[in-house]
C-alpha cells in the first residue's frame, strides 16, 4: 500500500516510537578506549601529557591508566585497548616482548584494579623499534632496507605471548605481516593460552587517518612509508580475502581500520567472515570531529553519536574509539 493508507512518519512521531521500532542498538558496552601507556622516562615523570593532534586524549604514566581504566568500567565501557611508548627503542622492537614493559605493566595493573573490564592489547613492533617500521628490517644489497615479513613472525608471536602471561583478555595482531596471526596462535597454543582470543587486525588499509597516533605513540617510520604491508584503500575485495586467511589461521575476532569511510567494507567482511567484526575509530577520524566541534560547525555529541551509530548499522560488533568516555556518559543521559 502507498500514501496515504502508508505513512512513514506515524512511527517517528515521539521518542518512545522512535526507540520502539530502531533498527541499531548502540551502547557503551560495545565500545573500547584506547589508552597511551608511557614509560616515566618517555613523559618526563608526569602523570598525563596532552596529544595536542587529539584534544582530551593524554599520554597516561602507569597509575594514569589505572585511573583512566576504573573510570572506562565505571561508564559501561567494555575494554581497554593498550598502546604502548616505552623510553627506549632498538632495531628489533625488544620492548615489545620484555616481560617488564610498559603494556605487559600496565596489563597486569588493570586487571588487578578492574578484572572484569577487558584489556585488549596491540601485537606490533612499530611503537618500539627505532626506525618506525611494524616488523624487523632486511637490507638486500645496495638498497633501501625492506620489512622482513618471516623474520619479523616470531617476534610478533613472542610479543603476543608475553602479553597473555601479563594477563591481556585478548590479542591484537596490527602489523600486517602475511602468517602472522597463524604464528601467533601456534605460540599462544603452544605456550598454554590456548583460550586467548586473536582480534586480528585483518583489513588496515595504509590510510591518511592515522597522523595523530603516530604522534602520540611517536611511531612513524623513520623512512618510507607502509604501503607495502597496510592495504590499499582501493581494495575492496581484497580486504574481504585478508579477513578470510586470517580466519582460516585461527582469529577469533576480526577488523576493519580505519572506520568512518570503510562501513561498506564493515559490512562486506562481516557477512564474508560471520565472526565477530571490530572497527577502528581512528585518531585523525577523532581529530576531525573535535575540530570542527571547536571551530563550531557540528555539534559533537549528536556527530558522535551518529557516526558510532552508523558503524554498528554497517556490521560492527565492537567499536574502538576515542570518543568510548564520552559517548557512554551521552548515552546514559539519552533521550
Amino acid at each position: 500500500m502507498g500514501f496515504p493508507q502508508t505513512r512513514m512518519r506515524r512511527l517517528r512521531a515521539s521518542a518512545s516510537l522512535r526507540g520502539l521500532v530502531r533498527e541499531t542498538d548502540l551502547r557503551a558496552g560495545a565500545l573500547v578506549l584506547p589508552l597511551f601507556v608511557c614509560e616515566a622516562a618517555a613523559i618526563h615523570g608526569a602523570e598525563r601529557e596532552p596529544i595536542a593532534t587529539m584534544p582530551g586524549i593524554d599520554r597516561l604514566s602507569l597509575a594514569a591508566a589505572v585511573a583512566e581504566a576504573r573510570e572506562a568500567a565505571a561508564l559501561g565501557v567494555a575494554g581497554v585497548m593498550l598502546f604502548g611508548v616505552p623510553a627506549e627503542k632498538d632495531a628489533s622492537g625488544s620492548g615489545a616482548w620484555d616481560e617488564d614493559g610498559i603494556v605487559q605493566l600496565a596489563t597486569r595493573a588493570i586487571k588487578q584494579a578492574v578484572p572484569d573490564l577487558l584489556v585488549l592489547t596491540d601485537v606490533c613492533l612499530c611503537e618500539y623499534t627505532d626506525h618506525g617500521h611494524c616488523g624487523v628490517l632486511r637490507t638486500d644489497g645496495a638498497g633501501a632496507p625492506t620489512v622482513d615479513n618471516d623474520a619479523s613472525l616470531e617476534l610478533l608471536a613472542r610479543t603476543a605471548v608475553s602479553l597473555a602471561r601479563a594477563g591481556a583478555d585478548i590479542v591484537a595482531p596490527s602489523d600486517m605481516m602475511d602468517g602472522r596471526v597463524g604464528a601467533v596462535r601456534e605460540e599462544l597454543d603452544g605456550e598454554g593460552f590456548s583460550e586467548t582470543p586473536i582480534l586480528a587486525y585483518s583489513a588496515k588499509f595504509s590510510s591518511a587517518f592515522y597522523g595523530p597516533f603516530r604522534e602520540a605513540a611517536g611511531s612513524a617510520p623513520a623512512f618510507g612509508d607502509r604501503r607495502g604491508y597496510q592495504m590499499d584503500p582501493a581494495n575492496g575485495r581484497e580486504a574481504v580475502r585478508e579477513a578470510l586467511l586470517d580466519v582460516q589461521e585461527g582469529a577469533d575476532m576480526v577488523m576493519v581500520k580505519p572506520a568512518l569511510a570503510y562501513g561498506d567494507l564493515i559490512h562486506a567482511v562481516k557477512q564474508a567472515t560471520g565472526l565477530p567484526v571490530a572497527a577502528y575509530n581512528v585518531s585523525g577520524e577523532y581529530a576531525m570531529v573535535k575540530a570542527a566541534a571547536a571551530a563550531g560547525y557540528i555539534d559533537e555529541r549528536s556527530a558522535v553519536l551518529e557516526i558510532l551509530t552508523s558503524l554498528r548499522r554497517a556490521g560492527a560488533d565492537t567499536i574502538v574509539t576515542y570518543h568510548a568516555k564520552d559517548a557512554a556518559q551521552w548515552l546514559a543521559h539519552q533521550t
